[in-house]
């Protein structure tokens, strides 16, 4: 029998916490809780876990402080924020730290397990297939790595990010829509908006544009969507 999964849940509420020990449990996923900041990074080390679900308001340190360590200490390591923080630049705040993605309070069990499912989904495929590499002007990005060199200096990705980027490489000089990116980089059940795959192209164009408000190379299609060039 395969090994199950572990999802490690940092979140302070305890009633939240039973909760999604319950819906993952009942999924077939392990689960490893803490509730402080310093307690996730310690269980992070200690349980090895395949995917981290964060919330930001936490005592002691901060949700966005710990997935910048969890980050710093695991390149790859899938982080998903879960937060009351829903304004735009929190948002923004959260992916800008290292979190893979971000769905905000209150929120459906099932659109959780769908984030979740899509971004396992994505470590499988991964690990199915040969080495890629993506060009985006000078940037070179190793797709297994999620790292992007560009002039002999590394840049971190993240998951949705490479994803994205994937599948803008496959249809490359082609317009890909909003709705194309989010069933295919998130699936259908996961319930993102379009304004997440706007979040995360204009990442993209911070990390591997040269000047990310005249951008070169990922370009908006006005009225489409997006296309690598």
């Amino acid at each position: 029998m395969p090994a199950k999964q572990r999802i490690l849940i940092i979140e302070d509420e305890a009633d939240l916490i039973l909760g999604l020990k319950d819906a993952f449990e009942f999924e077939q996923f392990e689960v490893v809780a803490a509730r402080t900041g310093e307690e996730g990074i310690e269980k992070a080390a200690e349980a090895a876990p395949d995917l981290v679900i964060l919330d930001l308001m936490l005592p002691g340190i901060n949700g966005y402080q710990v997935c910048g360590e969890l980050r710093r200490r695991d390149k790859a390591l899938p982080i998903l924020i879960l937060s009351a923080r829903s304004q735009e630049s929190d948002i923004i705040r959260g992916l800008e730290a290292g979190a893979d993605d971000y769905v905000t309070k209150p929120f459906s069990i099932g659109e959780l397990l769908a984030r979740v499912r899509a971004m396992f989904r994505r470590l499988a495929a991964a690990n199915h297939r040969t080495s890629v590499k993506v060009t985006v002007g000078e940037a070179e990005i190793d797709v297994d790595s999620h790292i992007a060199t560009i002039d002999g200096e590394s840049v971190q990705l993240g998951f949705y990010e490479t994803a994205i980027l994937q599948l803008l490489d496959e249809r490359r000089g082609e317009p890909v829509s909003r709705d194309e990116i989010l069933d295919t980089v998130w699936g259908e059940d996961a319930n993102p908006t379009n304004r997440t795959v706007d979040n995360f192209i204009l990442k993209l164009r911070r990390k591997l544009e040269q000047d990310p408000a005249n951008p070169r190379y990922i370009l908006t299609v006005y009225g489409q969507g997006y296309k690598l060039v």
